[in-house]
């Protein structure tokens, strides 16, 4: 089965893309409402004769006041008298040609004036740019003229600063809601595809988003569809395996029991070893694919019982009582998870110690033995199908191998994790099975 695309979507590029020309659009707006609102604010250039004006007082006769030029923040120029002589750092960085030419204009020798500035004049020297000084050396003391210093923030960085707040906020609203819908459905296909497992229920794969995460969300659903297919064609080829060879081995069985009786107990624990492993790797891929039905149920519960069953058949199994932890799974693929377990402990360990804590929004559930332990390098490795920790084969001392491989499935269906490692005390082993809790 195959998501449902319910209408058409468009590309992720036409989202991009529409979100970059109305980036465009919005600076271009910002940069013509800064422009039309008026230039920054700025020292204007005062001419020459103005200054030598402002040093005397007042224009001289026949001369008009000099025009004001349209810079939006014009300022006048700041006139002080003083006694005091100015500072040596005004004679060590002074302007000469400025001076000069200011003298020139009082028609008063050069000595007797003193020009700082900031930036030298331009226009042929008819001009003075950004921050300057002059003192005039008079009879009754000195004369400074300066201009004065405006406000580090004005209405016009203001409006800049509002335009452009007022440009980022509408640009992150659709910013925002592209990122939403492109990161929403990716999100939820992920998790869609973590609790995939073969044989359980098709999970719910999203159906919107852009057209590449629809197309990237039906190629994982297909490929689902696919492995869960190969899942149940492997289980109904190894169930018709096991039913094929069930004839043969019974037949086998019958002549064997004409065999002298040392031969015939030798050739009939070999035909029931193999109808062993027949049972083991049918119950395995049945297990791979099986889809009971997940109710709430206590797991603290379901272990003292399985502890209890198996302390009365006879297994050396114990359970330290923990507190009440509800899951939400199959009951009977949990029995049998840790049931494989408590038997491997006791196979290999000599005895099984039971224990579970919650954590959490998990609980974790812990078999120890007293065996000799399992390598770090090896831990790992015995989850696999067929893989054993005794290399002999030999079914008085092991099984098939795919004990814990089971509990690796079973424990991955129910959203869980498995580990194997050694005791805190380094005697034994310890198998911890990590399941959430139902909410």
């Amino acid at each position: 089965m195959s998501t449902v695309v319910s209408r058409a979507a468009r590309p992720i590029a036409a989202h991009i893309l529409a979100l970059v020309i109305g980036a465009v659009v919005a600076a271009t707006a910002v940069l013509f409402f800064v422009t039309y609102s008026g230039p920054p604010p700025m020292e204007p250039p005062r001419p020459l004769f103005a200054v030598a004006d402002a040093l005397r007082g007042s224009p001289p006769p026949g001369r008009r006041a000099p025009p004001q030029r349209d810079f939006g923040r014009d300022r006048p120029l700041t006139v002080a008298r003083t006694d005091a002589a100015p500072p040596p750092r005004w004679r060590e960085s002074a302007d000469a040609a400025t001076a000069a030419r200011i003298a020139a204009l009082l028609r008063v020798p050069a000595t007797q004036v003193i020009a700082n500035t900031e930036l030298r004049p331009r226009r042929g020297g008819r001009e003075l740019f950004g921050r300057f000084t002059v003192a005039w050396r008079t009879g009754d003391g000195w004369r400074v003229v300066r201009n004065a210093t405006g406000p580090a923030f004005t209405r016009w960085h203001a409006n800049t600063l509002a335009a452009m707040a007022l440009a980022i906020a509408l640009l992150a609203l659709p910013a925002w809601a592209l990122a939403r819908a492109v990161s929403r459905p990716l999100r939820e296909l992920a998790r869609a595809a973590a609790a995939a497992q073969a044989g359980a229920a098709r999970p719910d794969f999203p159906t919107g988003g852009p057209a590449e995460v629809r197309a990237l969300t039906a190629a994982v659903g297909a490929m689902h569809d696919r492995l869960a297919s190969h899942a149940e064609g492997r289980t109904a080829m190894l169930g018709a395996i096991a039913h094929d060879l069930g004839t043969p081995l019974s037949r086998l069985a019958f002549h064997v029991d004409r065999l002298p009786e040392s031969l015939r107990d030798r050739a009939m624990a070999d035909i029931d070893e193999m109808r062993a492993m027949i049972a083991d790797t049918l119950r395995f891929a049945r297990d791979e694919s099986a889809s009971g039905e997940a109710v709430r149920l206590d797991l603290a519960s379901l272990i003292d019982s399985l502890v209890e069953d198996m302390a009365v058949a006879g297994a050396p199994v114990t359970a330290r009582p923990g507190e009440r932890a509800v899951v939400r799974g199959d009951a009977g693929a949990l029995r049998r998870l840790f049931a494989n377990l408590i038997d491997n402990a006791v196979r290999y360990g000599g005895e099984a110690a039971v224990a579970w804590r919650v954590e959490g929004g998990t609980v974790c559930v812990t078999v120890a033995d007293r065996g000799p332990g399992v390598p770090a390098t090896q831990a790992e490795r015995l989850f696999e199908p067929f893989v054993r920790g005794e290399a002999s084969r030999n079914r008085a001392t092991g099984g098939t191998g795919l004990g814990l491989a089971i509990v690796r499935s079973i424990t991955a269906r129910h959203g869980g994790s498995v580990s194997l490692g050694p005791r805190d005390d380094g005697a034994g082993a310890v198998a911890a099975v990590v399941l959430p809790l139902a909410r």
